[in-house]
């Protein structure tokens, strides 16, 4: 069967016909429109549905805030034994409930982060500087975790880092979420390393498809961006998870439960943030050798929504 040339159509007695201006277009059947009107209205109940869920989650989330920190109160207090001494059994007992009372705070914030992201009201505050204090700054608060758990963290500050605009608290956020995911999955003797560097990010779109990969470098010495990676020694992440470990409640699956311990928020928060931020994430890694997470931040802050996938 030969193929019609484009807006041809053909006539009751079989013959092609070209549809001329005046030609009215075919109307859908009244089947189909009935069908489009049923899937609108889904959509729309989920999205409202999805927006309610999202909202109770923040309300709980700061309802439980309070109680939780005055436990933690109490057993900080216990702890430095101002109420009276303690034997080593009571002493490790209130460890374990500091270290479970953390983890549920842990929770908590991650509740309120990803409904905050959701509804776009989590803003940025973007200051000009040199990221290489921040970076420094997670890694000292992340060391005294890393040499309980037996693992080797490490950074050496990049001098030839431009500086940015960019927001600290968010970018902290960011790299605490990677190393945390790291620490998660690397055993006991691996290693983290943290590092950052000038970076050229050639962004791609339709215009410039045709443009040689070498004319678009030489057009564009100087880096315009910023590149910070994660990569640890763990067990490695299969091809086919690489975009789905940046949905939102997303697990690896594992047979080692302290290994799946978490809500599976922590990536998708942090490829939130990096979005809300004009930036960019995303992992390289094979079983068995590891994994590196990268994201790369522009120079100068670009208008992006919170919300949303970079695949």
């Amino acid at each position: 069967m030969g193929v019609l040339p484009e807006n041809t159509c053909l006539s009751r007695e079989g013959k092609p016909t070209t549809r001329g201006a005046d030609t009215v277009p075919a109307q859908p059947p009244a089947g189909d429109r009935l069908r489009y009107d049923d899937l609108l209205q889904e959509n729309n109940q989920l999205r409202e549905r999805s927006q309610r869920t999202t909202n109770a989650l923040a309300s709980a989330a700061h309802d439980l805030k309070t109680p939780l920190a005055i436990l933690n109160g109490y057993i900080e207090l216990l702890q430095n034994e101002k109420l009276g001494s303690l034997n080593d059994r009571q002493r490790e007992i209130l460890a374990d409930m500091h270290t479970s009372g953390q983890r549920l705070q842990q929770f908590i914030q991650d509740f309120l982060s990803y409904s905050a992201l959701e509804t776009g009201e989590l803003k940025m505050r973007f200051e000009t500087g040199n990221l290489n204090p921040c970076l420094s700054e997670v890694c000292r608060l992340w060391s005294p975790r890393f040499q309980e758990r037996g693992l080797a963290l490490y950074f050496l500050a990049n001098e030839k880092l431009p500086e940015l605009a960019f927001d600290s608290a968010k970018i902290q956020r960011v790299i605490s979420n990677l190393i945390e995911n790291a620490s998660k999955f690397t055993p006991a003797g691996g290693t983290v390393w943290l590092h950052a560097e000038p970076y050229m990010w050639e962004r791609r779109n339709p215009n410039s498809s045709a443009i040689p990969s070498e004319r678009r470098r030489q057009n564009n010495p100087l880096p315009n961006s910023v590149k910070v990676s994660v990569s640890d020694t763990g067990p490695g992440i299969p091809a086919e998870y690489h975009i789905e470990v940046f949905d939102d409640f997303f697990r690896l699956p594992q047979n080692n439960e302290e290994q799946t311990e978490g809500m599976g928020l922590g990536l998708a928060i942090a490829r939130r943030l990096v979005n809300a931020m004009g930036g960019k994430i995303w992992v390289e890694s094979e079983v068995g050798a590891g994994a590196k997470f990268s994201f790369i931040l522009p120079l100068k802050p670009v208008a992006a929504p919170a919300k949303g996938k970079n695949k």
